[in-house]
């Protein structure tokens, strides 16, 4: 809005124009938005490409067919799709034998974890006890160092360990490489797979919930274990869906542990990924590199598949879960 001021001097009339002030505000807290809502959304659309390329580019290649890769004139999308790629890669891998055993081997250990973390957690936020700083130093200790560091003694430890003679029966020597026994007892022992990271997360979400629910289960006599159990670790369910979709995508992930402990590959289907280029050429005589890795990014897209159906599924959990717990910000 203009505002015009007339001023009469002498025989001569001055005539001003004038901006309105609020006026001027709003148009600049206009574009300062604009600009903002911009940079948000290149900022987003950056991190997204950078992200989804990759993943896209295999996808695309994995349904290409041989003429598309040795047609240069294909750049984006391939002009003969097909999914013969598919079709030889489940063979090959034995997928869907060997995806069931390795979801069952991820999904027990993701229950362990939750387990033994919560209650580690929820001991660390709502006891005191000896040592107990001491105790939680060493848990931010196995979030901050490395696994590759302490991969020698985790191997001499369960190289020269028989547990009841259960790797003599397993493996007709002693100790315990080459079953999934060191993983087990890593997880039971509150070790496992970024156990470290679990049990901050719990105590996190644990110390935010209000001890009046505690005062008040105690009051109306229920013990420690009912009250955890009935109580807290329903109120927890956020953080409990955020360390299960954790665990299951980096148990589901891990070939350090299962190199490290010589797990097999009929177990882990994530092994079976680095040799299926090899297994290709050898059965199939597939020689030519770059259509070996057409194939593999075919297995690559199906190893990948179980995981963000998951993740899809426990998106809105995961995403209230993670802010809850207070690892962001």
């Amino acid at each position: 809005m203009q505002k015009e001021i007339s001023i009469k001097t002498g025989m001569t009339k001055i005539r001003a124009t004038f901006q309105d002030p609020d006026q001027t505000k709003r148009l600049f807290n206009n574009v300062k938005g604009f600009l903002l809502v911009l940079l948000r959304a290149l900022i987003l659309i950056g991190v997204g490409y950078v992200i989804l390329a990759p993943v896209i580019g295999m996808f695309v290649n994995s349904i290409s067919s041989d003429t598309d890769a040795y047609n240069p004139m294909v750049f984006v999308l391939p002009q003969f799709p097909t999914l013969e790629k598919y079709a030889l890669v489940l063979k090959r891998l034995n997928y869907f034998s060997v995806i069931s055993k390795d979801l069952l081997y991820t999904i027990t250990l993701t229950l362990l974890q939750l387990f033994i973390c919560s209650m580690v957690g929820y001991g660390f936020a709502r006891f005191n006890f000896p040592l107990k700083k001491l105790l939680f130093g060493c848990v931010v200790v196995m979030i901050v160092i490395p696994s590759h560091t302490i991969m020698l003694p985790l191997y001499m430890t369960f190289r020269n360990l028989d547990l009841f003679g259960l790797g003599r029966a397993l493996t007709g020597t002693s100790g315990l490489m080459g079953t999934v026994i060191p993983m087990y007892i890593m997880t039971i022992l509150g070790t496992g797979v970024r156990s470290g990271l679990y049990i901050y997360i719990f105590n996190q979400f644990f110390r935010g919930l209000p001890k009046e629910i505690e005062e008040a289960a105690l009051v109306d006599g229920c013990g420690v274990w009912y009250t955890y159990f009935k109580i807290m670790l329903r109120n927890a369910m956020p953080a409990v869906i955020t360390v299960a979709v954790f665990s299951i995508v980096w148990q589901f992930n891990d070939t350090f542990y299962a190199k490290l402990f010589l797990i097999s590959d009929q177990i882990v289907i994530s092994k079976r990924i680095s040799g299926l280029a090899g297994t290709i050429a050898n059965m199939d005589k597939i020689l030519v590199p770059s259509i070996q890795e057409l194939y593999t990014d075919a297995g690559i897209i199906l190893v990948l598949l179980p995981v963000l159906i998951i993740y899809l599924v426990l998106q809105k959990y995961f995403i209230e879960g993670v802010e809850r717990s207070g690892i962001v910000g």
